[in-house]
């Protein structure tokens, strides 16, 4: 079979599918939901980190660049319902609004992407049910896509807004003890489009440690604190409380020993990267190993291959196997095409 099923279209799946593509291999792309583009397109980012790229831009080129190959099948509103079969000659049932359907493929790739943890789910600490100003950083990119940050409460500009690092990550109460990687980079890529946007306000960073991977730190972290005077603060956020129509935070200020109060007009909840339910589901479809953490475990038979899932045949891609990156994404997008490739030209083996 010279086919290869890619499921999920977000960056890493796009990305996977052009790869196959191009490497001249048939490729079904399969979207359970109606429109192509993963969490950039439905939590509407406005800006890709770490390059400040237009995201609907970039995900308008990605998307053009595998809807415009002859040999790409594009598959929206559709579900997969069961798979059978091994490394070159999977049969994958799948729905597609009316009766179900079976598609034959050498290899698959899996590309269903991530959740973003829910802050108030363990337990209201945050108070993100119940304060209106309290908001996630996926909230947080709707806003700046629109030009449009302001409070929830009054519909006005805030003037002091603080971000706080690590919520449902690093974290061995509720079992996420994992660094979700992007969190510290998207914060700081967030707090320079605010201060772009709202120029008068002042702008905090909570953090237990700032983890700034390869270039993000002369791109991110020192422009948003020389350039943009964004306010970095070592420390523990231990409550967050209404104060009037206003929000307090208490906590530690751990580079100083001492307690600390702040009073703002928002708080962002820099969230982590959780499984997606359709990266839970596609590893109970496919019967691929799952890491304790719920995202499909890699490795394979040598241990070491960065897409190689328990089954021979089938690859994962960018936030499906863990947190990741867009360059992540990217990475493992193109070495997954290849394996696949391999897979069907080799008929299997």
């Amino acid at each position: 079979m010279s086919r290869v099923l890619t499921i999920g279209s977000g960056p890493a799946g796009l990305e996977a599918a052009r790869c196959v593509a191009e490497l001249g291999y048939d490729v079904t792309l399969i979207e359970q939901l109606d429109r192509l583009g993963g969490t950039p397109e439905i939590e509407r980012y406005a800006k890709l980190t770490h390059h400040f790229r237009d995201s609907e831009e970039a995900m308008r080129e990605m998307i053009t660049a595998v809807t415009s190959k002859p040999n790409v099948q594009v598959l929206p509103n559709t579900t997969v319902l069961s798979a059978s079969g091994e490394a070159g000659k999977f049969r994958v049932a799948v729905k597609n609004g009316g009766a179900p359907q079976e598609i034959e493929a050498g290899a698959i790739i899996i590309a269903t992407g991530f959740q973003h943890f829910d802050p108030g789910r363990e337990t209201q600490y945050y108070n993100y049910y119940s304060l209106p100003d309290v908001i996630t950083i996926s909230d947080l990119e709707g806003m700046l896509k629109d030009h449009a940050v302001l409070r929830p409460s009054t519909g006005t500009p805030p003037q002091k807004v603080a971000f706080i690092q690590c919520v449902g990550s690093r974290d061995r109460q509720i079992g996420n003890e994992y660094c979700s990687k992007v969190c510290c980079g998207i914060a700081s890529k967030q707090a320079i489009e605010i201060r772009e946007q709202l120029p008068d306000s002042q702008v905090f960073i909570f953090y237990i440690d700032m983890r700034m991977y390869g270039y993000w730190e002369p791109q991110l972290y020192w422009p948003a604190q020389e350039q943009h005077k964004v306010t970095y603060v070592k420390g523990l956020v231990s409550e967050i409380l209404p104060q009037g129509d206003r929000i307090l935070i208490r906590g530690e200020d751990t580079t100083m020993g001492r307690p600390m109060e702040i009073t703002l007009d928002m708080v962002v909840l820099s969230v982590g990267m959780e499984p997606s339910e359709g990266t839970k589901s596609m590893a109970g479809v496919f019967g691929v190993e799952q890491n304790q953490y719920g995202f499909i475990a890699t490795g394979g038979a040598s241990g070491i291959d960065p897409v190689a899932t328990s089954r021979p045949g089938i690859f994962v891609v960018g936030a499906a196997a863990g947190p990741s990156d867009l360059d992540d994404s990217f990475s493992t997008a193109g070495l997954a095409a290849v394996r696949a490739a391999s897979v069907l030209r080799n008929g299997g083996k």
